[in-house]
């Protein structure tokens, strides 16, 4: 049980799915509730075996490329770091600008469910990184386990987004955004201090 809460809190704050259901309602908002529904599902399936690649995968490129877990700890504390203050210096919004500009000209609900919506909204760096750095530390049942929860916790956050959006609203869910990243910068600084122990060591 520890170590899978020691899985989930990370991704949980690195999910952020209160954070970015502004921008999936954004996407979302002129297709009907059965195309929304049909784009939800797509987009957590492509973000689940999206990280399903990665948890069991990025061993075995760490071992290809001589990395240590110390190297990895340094390297992704550092880029989550980064990554969270990107976060709580711009808003998601205006990145998801850039996102959805590639799906114009394309239709929506062929494609719009896997980029941006399935990656790299929901599974994004943040998620990745803390996803490899998880399965070192806490191992790949407990973390697959922590995914899985996560990825059901931002499909219920979706699949009811109205509902939510209209009890906290946009700013709302903006600063609830803001403060996971900067909860999401804490552990990154952890991260760096255990990687730079380890070294010591």
């Amino acid at each position: 049980m520890e170590q899978f809460l020691n899985a989930f809190i990370p991704l949980f704050f690195a999910f952020d799915a209160i954070g970015i259901l502004p921008v999936f309602m954004s996407i979302t908002q002129d297709l009907f509730i059965d195309k929304k529904r049909l784009i939800l599902h797509q987009a957590v399936l492509t973000a689940f075996f999206l990280s399903l690649v990665f948890i069991y995968l990025g061993k075995g490129i760490f071992h290809f490329l001589g990395i240590t877990v110390a190297d990895f700890r340094i390297a992704g504390g550092i880029l989550l770091l980064v990554i969270a203050t990107y976060d709580l210096i711009v808003t998601r919004q205006a990145r998801a600008k850039n996102n959805t500009a590639v799906t114009e000209g394309v239709e929506e609900e062929t494609h719009v469910g896997i980029v941006p919506i399935g990656m790299p909204l929901i599974v994004g760096p943040a998620v990745l990184t803390t996803l490899l750095l998880s399965t070192g530390q806490n191992g790949y049942t407990a973390t697959t386990a922590a995914l899985l929860a996560n990825i059901f916790i931002v499909w219920v956050v979706f699949y009811y987004s109205d509902k939510i959006i209209k009890v906290i609203r946009k700013a709302g869910a903006i600063a609830v955004g803001k403060v996971f990243s900067l909860l999401l910068a804490a552990i990154a600084v952890k991260m760096i201090r255990i990687g730079i122990l380890e070294y010591i060591k």
